[in-house]
């Protein structure tokens, strides 16, 4: 059970700071995602099986930096449409191998807060090492491990983007106690 913090309307006294109430929030869906150009996903619904795959947002040759986070954003809105309320995980990178991963990774972050912020939907950062952890036993698990790991689980993730959405996913129905 998660709750979503709400702010009631701001009275006549505009210097009034409102109070923050808790509502209870039931999402019927869990989206698990692997932050980065080729994200990873995985999606369980109550009562359905775990679907799962990466999709690509990469900026074409005559495009604009910013049209890989525009595309990611109107990708997280259709599975809203489909889905309703979203619980969101996502894997919470602290240290980058390059630059260039840390920029990328940050702007999918910023898109993906502000999203679900505004459409209030749950959302938590998952360690890297947790996941891990989770999944192989060992914190500082291997790509491979972790895809090994999914197909002892009866999963195919068809490569390490997915196989982590899917130790994600599995990680926040084992430890969180949602469907």
């Amino acid at each position: 059970m998660f709750a979503l913090a709400t702010r009631p309307a701001v009275d006549a006294n505009p210097s009034a700071r409102p109070e923050l109430k808790l509502v209870p929030a039931n999402p019927r869906t869990l989206l698990a995602l692997d932050l980065g150009s080729a994200t990873g996903w995985a999606l369980k619904r109550i009562g359905r099986p775990i679907v799962s795959g990466t999709m690509t947002f990469k900026a074409g040759r005559f495009e604009g930096g910013g049209m890989p986070f525009l595309r990611f954003r109107r990708w997280l809105a259709e599975i809203e449409a489909a889905e309703g309320l979203l619980a969101v995980y996502f894997e919470e990178v602290r240290v980058h191998a390059g630059t260039i991963a840390a920029h990328v990774y940050g702007g999918f972050l910023a898109e993906l807060t502000a999203w679900c912020e505004e459409r209030r939907h749950p959302y938590e950062g998952v360690p890297v090492g947790v996941i891990k952890r989770f999944a192989t036993g060992k914190g500082n698990a291997d790509k491979q491990a972790v895809c090994d790991a999914m197909r002892a689980r009866g999963f195919s993730p068809a490569d390490h983007n997915e196989a982590d959405a899917i130790a994600i996913l599995l990680w926040a129905i084992e430890t969180r106690g949602v469907p």
